[in-house]
């Protein structure tokens, strides 16, 4: 009797075989009262294929798998007495045209440390979880209300994070290191959030993980696949919730991969004019064929439900919206009716993004979408995309170009610190600062920032200020938080020698500050998708380039008042206006000395006096410092 059944058959024929993950790859099991591993691998094109591996000797020829039933489905298997856990192997494929294809298994959970590219038979049901009150929070959580909770995401590389000293083997933190070490900081500092990049297995580190060949397995780089899920498990123990980078866009060319796997394009689109990416020299995945779209659903279902991970956050969305993405005329082909739109992936997004959602509450799907294609978090109903965030890159690109100047030529672009806000209803946004703006020449954030050291380091705080006051939801990049110095490298840790510098200090403990402000006010978070949350006092301050604006909460209780001065120039004189005329607690100062400030004896409140400024009846006078920040709570 075939462990994949007919029925297997039918669902993965039209990409509903949801726990394929169960069933295709490497599975421990006992037939016939003998124990051993069950092999199942599709490859609907080959002549023959066989399973090779360290429990026959690489021999090619000793194990040859056979087609289940139906035929035409093109799914091959054998079962093999004896195999243990550990055991390492790969697929043998005979091609049409009599080439020999060495392939890693795509469905394998666990890989050989790169640069080696075997699969490992390995158990990924077994797992002791103990985060049982994460995850039954997790479940009461509706679409609407995890909008409503804060979410301040620390985007991690896991093997430039912090590294070993002195070890040979790139000194990595492992995932057990990083349970230890990370959850700790990100703890301390206030994050809700940890998205980890590249742990899905891959064969380059310079992709940083975004060209993969294991979409089952977490990479061997820093451990064992339980390693991860313990990793996992004590984020949820810490109240801390795990994002995953997942790249269901594109894969690389390597010869053990996914590429032409059964000797013809298995998993990609036939014509190059739709299954390449020339700028990235990597494969598109073929979202017409069912049994490639299962591919794809498995994986993220086997990391929300079996890894208990909590979100995806989708890359290079773009790229499969967008038949023309990257390419010139006469690289692509238009739908059938003629226009540029992928029609296949579309109805992809739809179907994981509805499917994953409904299956896991409290569960987000992720969008890094870079153009202004309408309704990505909108409801499949509406014809949307349904994915729960969209990272807000127009955001990122204006805050960035502001942010770069020098102060004298900031009223001429006044704009684009407030653009944001006229469409922030349109989609569920993510403010992001993430690895891309610092990497390859494009400087790391203190860098970006104009004048000289000290000035610097003011820009960049007022700058994070407004971030955080912003409507939507963080993510900041490792490494932002304490001011890198350098631009971030794959290749070695973060300059964490940098705190012992009181400059570098004191941009910790400011972003500290806001993430613990931000998380234990309900006005920072609860409205972020609804001019209800958000309110200008003055967004026409562009000759000094000042912002002021009021995060409001539900109950109307502990709203916070943010004023940002974006030069140098102190204005001691500062008035701004009030929405009531209640006494204004200042609960942090950019000045204050914890942050190397020299406000010693600063007021702590302030009384709203009947005084017209920005076209309200009460306000208030502050003292504002050079690039000053202030956020007085109401």
């Amino acid at each position: 009797m075939s462990n994949f059944t007919e029925m297997d058959c039918y669902l993965f024929g039209q990409a509903t075989h949801y726990d394929i993950y169960r069933k295709m790859g490497a599975h421990v099991m006992t037939v016939n009262g003998e124990s051993g591993v069950c092999f199942d691998v599709w490859a609907p094109h080959a002549d023959r294929v066989y399973v090779i591996g360290e429990f026959n000797g690489w021999n090619e020829n000793s194990h040859e798998m056979h087609r289940v039933e139906p035929d035409t489905m093109g799914v091959y298997e054998l079962f093999v007495p004896g195999v243990k856990l550990g055991c390492m192997y790969k697929y043998l494929i005979i091609a049409k045209d009599g080439r020999h294809l060495y392939k890693a298994d795509p469905y394998a959970n666990y890989a050989q440390l790169r640069p080696e590219t075997a699969s490992i038979v390995t158990d990924i049901s077994h797992f002791k979880w103990t985060d049982t009150t994460w995850m039954k929070h997790r479940a009461t959580l509706t679409k609407q209300t995890i909008y409503e909770q804060p979410m301040a995401i620390y985007e991690v590389h896991p093997g430039s994070w912090m590294r070993h000293p002195g070890r040979d083997d790139d000194g990595f933190y492992s995932y057990r290191d990083l349970a230890k070490s990370l959850i700790s900081y990100v703890k301390e500092m206030g994050y809700t959030h940890i998205e980890l990049m590249g742990i899905s297995e891959y064969p380059f580190d310079g992709s940083w993980g975004y060209q993969v060949t294991g979409y089952y397995a977490p990479t061997s780089r820093y451990g064992t696949p339980e390693d991860f899920a313990y990793l996992v498990n004590e984020c949820h123990k810490n109240k801390i919730g795990v994002i995953l980078d997942w790249v269901p866009a594109h894969f690389p060319k390597d010869a053990h991969g996914l590429v032409e796997f059964d000797g013809t394009a298995t998993y990609e689109y036939a014509d190059a004019r739709k299954g390449e990416h020339p700028d990235w020299g990597t494969k598109i995945f073929d979202y017409s064929k069912n049994e490639v779209k299962n591919f794809l659903i498995g994986s993220a279902l086997m990391w929300v439900e079996n890894y208990h991970v909590d979100g995806l956050r989708v890359d290079a969305v773009a790229s499969m919206l967008y038949l023309d993405y990257g390419k010139e005329d006469g690289q692509w082909v238009p739908n059938i009716y003629g226009g540029n739109k992928n029609l296949e992936a579309i109805e992809f997004f739809k179907h994981i993004n509805t499917l994953i959602l409904g299956r896991n509450p409290g569960v987000v799907m992720i969008a890094e979408e870079s153009t202004a294609w309408p309704k990505v978090t909108g409801p499949v109903e509406e014809d949307g995309l349904n994915f729960s965030y969209k990272w807000n890159m127009g955001w990122m690109h204006d805050f960035l170009d502001y942010m770069k100047l020098d102060p004298y030529f900031r009223k001429d672009n006044h704009n684009k610190m407030t653009f944001a806000m006229s469409y922030n209803e349109s989609e569920k946004y993510i403010l992001v600062l993430s690895h891309d703006e610092v990497v390859h020449l494009k400087c790391s954030m203190l860098n970006k920032m104009p004048g000289l050291e000290g000035d610097k380091f003011k820009n960049l705080m007022a700058g994070y200020a407004f971030m955080m006051g912003h409507s939507g939801k963080k993510l900041l990049f490792m490494g932002q938080e304490f001011a890198q110095v350098q631009e971030w490298s794959e290749a070695r840790e973060l300059d964490w020698y940098l705190l012992e510098d009181p400059n570098h200090k004191k941009v910790q403990d400011w972003v500290k500050a806001l993430l613990h402000l931000y998380t234990s006010n309900p006005c920072m978070y609860e409205q972020d998708t609804t001019w209800a949350g958000f309110e200008w006092i003055n967004a026409d301050d562009r000759d000094r380039s000042i912002f002021s604006f009021v995060r409001k909460s539900k109950d109307g209780k502990n709203n916070l008042l943010f004023v940002i001065n974006f030069t140098p120039v102190a204005r001691e004189d500062y008035r701004v206006g009030v929405p009531k005329n209640k006494t204004y607690k200042l609960v942090l100062n950019s000045e204050d000395p914890k942050f190397n400030g020299t406000d010693k004896n600063r007021k702590e409140s302030y009384k709203a006096v009947k005084k017209e400024c920005d076209g309200r009846d009460y306000s208030i006078a502050y003292p504002l410092p050079a690039y000053g920040v202030a956020v007085f709570k109401f």
